[in-house]
């Protein structure tokens, strides 16, 4: 006998609830895309916004990316180590490092992207470009963030 299929009842009402189902599909899809190249949300991220923004500060990524001070000291190691992005003490404020992407880490963000691009178009495959336009638009006003950067 086939099974009833079951009612989300008030749940169907909630932004949050839907929010938070695409994000989970996103990540595990986001995963299988850009697993083999050992490469994780965050960091792809940290290297997105220091290739946009040669000698950034290392804490001013960590807050446009909402990541705290003592994470983003062991991202920018994993990143370094890895040889992906470069870190120098700044002339000014010798506490603050600059961070700089690498060759190697242009082209391994390079290779995340076209992915990254790929698992967008699966995830999002049933939305026409304005819709996911008009997606992307909402989430960021949702979210605060100013898409035009």
């Amino acid at each position: 006998m086939p099974q009833k299929s079951i009612r989300i009842g008030r749940l169907s009402t909630l932004v949050g609830y839907y929010l938070r189902r695409a994000s989970s599909a996103f990540a595990i899809d986001f995963r299988d895309a850009v697993g083999e190249t050992g490469m994780r949300q965050v960091l792809v991220g940290v290297l997105a916004v220091v290739e946009a923004n040669p000698g950034v500060k290392q804490g001013a990524v960590g807050v446009a990316l909402g990541i705290k001070p003592a994470n983003m000291v062991s991202l920018t190691n994993e990143l370094v180590d890895q040889g992906l992005i470069e870190r120098v003490v700044t002339p000014r404020d010798r506490r603050a490092f600059a961070l700089s992407i690498t060759a190697a880490g242009t082209a391994l963000l390079s290779d995340c992207f076209d992915r990254i691009r790929r698992h967008e178009e699966r995830m999002l495959d049933r939305l026409t470009e304005e819709e996911r336009a008009t997606l992307l638009d909402l989430i960021a006003r949702v979210q605060g963030a100013d898409t035009d950067q």
